[in-house]
């Protein structure tokens, strides 16, 4: 059964409510620091522009998730070249 608008505004404040740290957790997400240099920058920009996809993060989750619906050997080949 659909929830009324009431029920997801209610579901919404208790969210919002919650601290990102528990939200985080919830999701069970984590933060990953990575040194990028500029060979690799150059080549985020431009998928970012040929994409239209504008935050980094955005960008790198939607590879590696894509990435990963590739079979096993598409995979190592895929990643064997740099």
């Amino acid at each position: 059964m659909a929830k009324t608008a009431a029920e997801r505004q209610k579901e919404k404040r208790a969210r919002d409510k919650l601290k990102e740290e528990q939200r985080r957790a919830r999701l069970l997400a984590y933060t990953l620091k990575l040194e990028v240099f500029k060979g690799t920058a150059d080549h985020i920009e431009r998928i970012k522009q040929v994409t239209g996809i504008d935050e980094v993060q955005d960008l790198l989750t939607r590879a590696i998730h894509n990435i990963s619906r590739l079979d096993d050997d598409e995979l190592r080949a895929f990643l064997a070249e740099p």
